[in-house]
């Protein structure tokens, strides 16, 4: 449990969004999914438990443009990230773009998501 980040810590420094190569419709490559993947370890059981879920349901089909808004909500301490996945909040300002709105939806589908929460 070591390698496991606390609550409202983020991510590597330097690591955005735009790290994700390729054309927005293109398919995540296996290289960039795998550093994704571990981009998305969080410090909170009910955050992974959304994200496991939503890896598990689309990362065969997940587009670049996707993993790029995956990528920014990641930028989100765990609360915040919390308060979006369980829509006790929508997001505003940066984060508020059309990619994240689409992976926010992804992450609440139901069968994407665990009963947390609610």
């Amino acid at each position: 449990m070591g390698d496991r980040r606390q609550p409202g810590q983020h991510t590597s420094a330097g690591a955005s969004a735009a790290d994700v190569p390729g054309s927005p419709d293109e398919l995540v490559g296996e290289e960039a999914l795998s550093k994704l993947k571990w981009r998305c370890r969080r410090g909170l059981l009910e955050n992974d438990l959304f994200i496991e879920r939503f890896f598990s349901r689309y990362a065969d089909r997940l587009t670049v443009r996707e993993a790029r808004g995956l990528s920014s909500l990641m930028e989100l301490d765990d609360n915040d990230l919390l308060d979006l996945l369980l829509r006790r909040r929508e997001p505003e300002g940066d984060i508020n773009t059309s990619e994240v709105r689409q992976v926010l939806e992804m992450l609440r589908t139901r069968g994407a998501s665990p009963d947390v929460g609610t």
